[in-house]
């Protein structure tokens, strides 16, 4: 239950964040000893990539992950991602590679989601994939081979996608290149590089190139999640009488659009210059509406559910285009925010691509559904904030575990302070 009306006031660190962790992991039980990885997120969704880093050989204590091409094996049971599609469409890259056979399920969103898109340039490399619906649907069966390099156009911007690709082709034979039209997080070519890999980035970051490498171990320190500091720099922007400063967070590229938003739309937004650093807003008047798309949508398309929030409360309409992967997200995230944020009194159209939200609304608290989305029920809980009267229940809570444990300890913190 979110009171609304309270503003909120502090500083607060969020969770490692949840892409570098994935990647920390998986990269750790590939390389050749002992890594030693800090701050990684502790949500469930990276809690499934720590147990299937396991599961295929690497030894697992605390921040100590101890891996090497040698050790990894054929599962002895079926690996269950959970709730994550980050884990199992870069597993499906890394268990290509691995002798024997894996089986990787999920819950019945992942059950839902399409893998074509990772699991057609692999075929290509000579992976052997298969699954429901000719491989498109989870449970996946992944057969170790011996791949090749390829040379791949990414149709749909996906760092997922990418990643998958090119951890693959640490184990291809010859070049394996990934380009890009737009460019996507960066995080797997940049920790491939720390990890010692033969990989190069040319293009202004669009093309990819990695060859067969062994890995070395590393250390980490993984930076705070910009997508969960998302909720509370918006809702600092929104909700009067409120100022909040994250700390440690990741702003490096295609990761922090979303701030540029907010200050696109007359947040007062403060930030350090570096990759990661603190981030303040402090409630200053109402937004205005702006209109979000093209080559900014891959670097902000988790942040879209909270700038929607943002959109509810500013003058103006709001267009959110070439937003489409929304629609296969954890829920259907366009469809999600039409309805529950329009259930809080937001006038919002749905588009197939995207949004039109006009404002400002005098959201109101109301029973609403999260679906059973960890980013759609924390976008509400911000909305209920923003309501100037009544309460605001959250159906499928839950949820937030995969990604935020604490939100609700730290909103409680923010809220009374």
């Amino acid at each position: 239950m979110v009171r609304g009306g309270r503003p909120l006031r502090g500083t607060l660190r969020v969770p490692g964040d949840k892409s570098i962790s994935h990647r920390a992991l998986i990269l750790a039980a590939l390389a050749e000893g002992t890594s030693v990885v800090r701050g990684l997120s502790a949500g469930d969704d990276v809690a499934r990539t720590r147990a299937a880093v396991r599961a295929l050989g690497a030894d697992v204590d605390g921040e100590r992950i101890t891996g090497g091409r040698n050790r990894l094996h054929e599962p002895a049971d079926v690996v269950d991602v959970g709730n994550s599609g980050t884990s199992i469409r870069l597993l499906v890259g890394v268990c290509a590679t691995v002798a024997g056979v894996t089986v990787l399920t999920g819950d019945g969103s992942i059950r839902r989601r399409p893998m074509d898109r990772v699991a057609g340039p692999l075929r290509d490399m000579g992976a052997h994939l298969d699954g429901r619906e000719g491989g498109r649907l989870p449970p996946l069966v992944v057969r170790g081979a011996a791949l090749k390099g390829i040379d791949y156009r990414l149709p749909v911007p996906s760092a997922q996608v990418k990643a998958a690709v090119l951890l693959a082709g640490l184990a291809a034979e010859g070049e394996t290149v990934v380009r890009e039209g737009v460019r996507t997080r960066a995080h797997t070519e940049e920790m491939l590089a720390q990890a010692g890999a033969d990989v190069t980035v040319a293009d202004g970051g669009l093309t990819t190139r990695v060859r067969p490498s062994t890995l070395r171990p590393f250390e980490l320190d993984v930076p705070g999640d910009p997508s969960q500091a998302a909720f509370w720099l918006v809702g600092a922007a929104v909700v009067p009488g409120s100022d909040v400063t994250v700390e440690h967070v990741y702003l490096g590229p295609a990761r922090a659009a979303f701030v540029d938003v907010l200050a696109r739309m007359g947040a007062d937004v403060q930030r350090d210059g570096g990759a990661t650093g603190a981030v303040r807003v402090r409630h200053t008047g109402p937004l205005t509406a702006t209109e979000i798309g093209g080559g900014e949508i891959p670097g902000l398309i988790d942040e879209v559910p909270i700038l929607a929030v943002a959109a509810a409360c500013a003058e103006g309409t709001t267009v959110i285009r070439d937003a489409a992967e929304l629609r296969v997200k954890e829920s259907d995230r366009i469809a999600a925010v039409a309805a529950q944020l329009g259930r809080l009194g937001a006038h919002v159209e749905s588009r197939p691509d995207g949004l039109v939200i006009t404002g400002p609304a005098r959201l109101t608290g109301a029973a609403v559904d999260s679906g059973g989305d960890h980013r759609m029920a924390m976008a509400l809980a911000i909305a209920g904030l923003a309501a100037r009267t009544g309460d605001t229940e959250i159906g499928g809570w839950g949820a937030v575990a995969t990604s935020y444990p604490r939100f609700a300890d730290d909103l409680e913190a923010l809220t009374c302070g």
